[in-house]
């Protein structure tokens, strides 16, 4: 079903291969929507494209994974395709995510910031339940691509400062 959706999307999209490229592009992505920069933790991932018409996000990766927040003690699964509609501080009509709640996995369906200055991040299930984590919590850890962002703008501060 979700391939579909993104064929759907594919026209007039922005759209990136090869896991260094994705992982950078996902990490803008969540940058520009002001979402904090750690919420998608994928791995191995072979496609981000971004139709800025529609809104609509697509994020493919080899196979699924699964990825613990320490901050907050949650576990998030990824399928090996998430979508969704982003708008500034907001993915709307989720797919593909999922968190563990008690002993069952919950698939959630938004994500959003109502208001920055509270440092609450809010998950919304499709039957409407919600729960309000810190943002600070989902924020890119060391080793989560924080080291190889920071190796990224060190090399093109360096291209810049020769010309």
């Amino acid at each position: 079903m979700a391939s579909q959706v993104i064929e759907k999307h594919r026209e007039n999209a922005e759209i990136y291969h090869g896991e260094a490229l994705c992982k950078e592009k996902s990490i803008d992505l969540l940058s520009e929507m002001e979402l904090p920069k750690g919420l998608l933790p994928l791995k191995e991932m072979e496609e981000v494209g971004y139709n800025r018409e529609t809104g609509f996000v697509w994020l493919k990766q080899k196979k699924a994974t699964e990825h613990v927040f320490r901050k907050v003690g949650k576990k998030v699964s990824y399928g090996t395709e998430i979508t969704a509609f982003v708008e500034p501080r907001k993915f709307k009509k989720l797919s593909g995510v999922k968190t563990k709640e008690l002993f069952i996995w919950v698939s959630l369906s938004d994500i959003y910031i109502d208001d920055p200055s509270s440092g609450k991040i809010i998950f919304m299930t499709p039957a409407g339940l919600s729960k309000s984590l810190p943002v600070s919590a989902f924020e890119l850890e060391e080793g989560e691509g924080g080291a190889k962002t920071s190796e990224i703008e060190k090399k093109k501060e360096e291209e810049a400062a020769m010309g």
